[in-house]
């Protein structure tokens, strides 16, 4: 059983966080708007979840997801994560968070950029090419013919363990697809953005990517 703090409390956060508590994990969760305008949600998770500010959120996990839109992500509060491994579900959507001309240009990825601002942490890209209903709609017990399967990247060896085993737990497969800078492969528009895929057919569409 661990904390899984969220900030970030949109689609793909609650989805997280309702896939956590059912699997007996504790969640904090955190908005923009304070832990107040959370009541309801907390109210329907239940007694393992919570609801902080988003510095408390992120010093109470012992894993940290930021789900946040992107032109937010330097608001983020980067002393609570020191040290802690950090789930970035993040898209960049320049018809919402404005151009970022490194990005556009490819000389940074989104994830890197979050990593930039979060120096002490060691941050995972995942569950940013999924649908938020996806997350318990296509969830399935390992070793089902036709498994999903969802793709990981980061820079820390034991991060991504961790960010896998939480994967696996919540009923996908985990294709590690290398260092961070490699999580541009399931980004928007790239062929693992969107569709359920298997392990192998995963890997095809990386390898497009």
């Amino acid at each position: 059983m661990a904390t899984i703090g969220l900030i970030g409390s949109g689609n793909i956060g609650q989805a997280i966080a309702r896939q956590a508590v059912a699997h007996g994990h504790h969640v904090v969760l955190s908005n923009s708007r304070g832990p107040e305008t959370l009541a309801d949600l907390v109210s329907a998770l239940g007694p393992l979840a919570s609801a902080a500010t988003a510095a408390e959120a992120g010093a109470s996990g012992d894993l940290v997801v930021v789900t946040v839109p992107f032109k937010n992500h330097t608001r983020i509060p980067a002393e609570p994560l020191g040290g802690k491994t950090v789930i970035d579900t993040n898209n960049y959507y320049f018809e919402r968070d404005g151009h970022f001309p490194d990005i556009d240009s490819g000389q940074a990825t989104v994830s890197g950029m979050l990593a930039a601002h979060l120096p002490d942490s060691k941050v995972v890209k995942a569950f940013n090419n999924i649908a938020a209903p996806a997350i318990a709609e296509d969830a399935a017990p390992a070793g089902t013919p036709g498994r999903r399967a969802l793709p990981i990247a980061g820079d820390d060896a034991e991060a991504k363990k961790t960010v896998a085993a939480l994967i696996e737990e919540f009923g996908f497969d985990v294709v590690d697809v290398g260092p961070l800078v490699e999580g541009r492969r399931f980004d928007r528009d790239k062929p693992a953005y969107g569709p359920r895929l298997t392990a192998d057919q995963l890997r095809e569409a990386l390898a497009q990517g």
